[in-house]
């Protein structure tokens, strides 16, 4: 059985038919705003990557994607399940040719059957992926910072926006602005935590926060969170949290970070152990700047309907799969999964 929390006396405000309604306008409304904020233009994804590009992204360097071969295809050549763009977007910026400080999105669906399923964990993944071309000045944290404050304001945008249809769902929860911390200033502040208490402990002072330099070790000798060494700057990236009122907790609605550039990859593929990574398409790529500089990220689709429509389970606003205890828990608990 899927861990999961039961809110007390936990009641959605929405009806199925309502919260697919709202799920629609929450999906059509972000993605509109986060393409004007960043100036992105939509593209279509790929669901599967052959495994020799090294173009899938590794997370946290222990899941394993789902894979196949097919038979129209050399059968050596393993073909993998997303598990999400990061790298194919860079890759994509260069194939399509997109201008400085522009730059794509697309919604990505992905697969991860090693995932722990619980309240805002599933084996199926929808989020927005997006990546845009900046130069190499662009490559310090208060340009990081800008980009991020833009993303936050289409979470502004949105939440007020639900509100005004949906009053029943309550006062807004978003401050003004986003809080920025690093995750060694976290770990200063909060230094007998672990650190999701100290992510917990921060977003509910703050209730929207940006935990940037993830990846790298802290003094402690612990690493904040995972990160893959070979896109994401561990100096230059940081995940944007909110505040769940259902579950009391931090919820990560996006990972983002300025990209590696010849010396950031290098270096870190060195700690991660992974030098071979170099020999890759990929990897030659960036070495030898075929590939733009560039800043990118992925933002949970149903996560940020989680947080807008107050909901308890991310099988509220997403169609999966989950066993027989979890759908007979959440049914006698009024958590309608989809």
């Amino acid at each position: 059985m899927s861990h999961i929390i039961i809110p007390k006396d936990y009641k959605p405000h929405l009806n199925l038919i309502e919260t697919e309604v709202a799920i629609k306008m929450i999906k059509d409304t972000f993605e509109r705003r986060l393409a004007e904020q960043l100036r992105l233009t939509r593209v279509s994804a790929p669901l599967f990557l052959l495994k020799n590009t090294g173009l899938n992204d590794d997370l946290n360097g222990i899941e394993k994607p789902v894979s196949f071969t097919s038979f129209e295809l050399n059968h050596n050549d393993e073909i993998e399940i997303i598990h999400s763009l990061a790298k194919w977007k860079r890759d994509a910026l260069y194939r399509y040719g997109f201008e400085q400080h522009t730059g794509l999105y697309t919604d990505m669906n992905a697969i991860r059957k090693d995932e722990e399923l619980d309240n805002i964990h599933s084996m199926y993944v929808d989020q927005w992926d997006w990546e845009m071309v900046i130069s190499r000045a662009d490559r310090t944290l208060d340009y990081f910072k800008a980009i991020v404050s833009k993303i936050y304001n289409a979470l502004l945008d949105v939440e007020f926006l639900m509100i005004r249809h949906y009053p029943q769902l309550g006062e807004s929860i978003l401050p003004d602005e986003i809080y920025f911390i690093t995750s060694q200033e976290l770990e200063d502040l909060y230094p007998q935590l672990t650190p999701k208490e100290r992510e917990k402990e921060i977003v509910r002072a703050k209730k929207a926060v940006c935990i940037m330099q993830i990846g790298d070790l802290l003094k402690s000798g612990q690493k904040h969170d995972g990160r893959a060494p070979d896109y994401d700057d561990w100096k230059l990236n940081g995940d944007i949290l909110v505040y769940n009122t259902q579950l009391d907790d931090a919820l990560e609605i996006s990972s983002m970070g300025i990209r590696v550039d010849e010396k950031a990859l290098k270096e870190q593929l060195e700690k991660a152990n992974a030098l071979e990574r170099l020999s890759l398409p990929f990897h030659q790529n960036v070495i030898n700047h075929v590939l733009p500089l560039s800043i990118g990220g992925g933002i949970g689709q149903s996560r940020l309907c989680m947080f807008f429509l107050r909901k308890a389970h991310i099988g509220e606003v997403q169609a999966s799969l989950w066993d027989e205890e979890t759908m007979k828990l959440c049914q006698e608990n009024q958590i309608h999964l989809l």
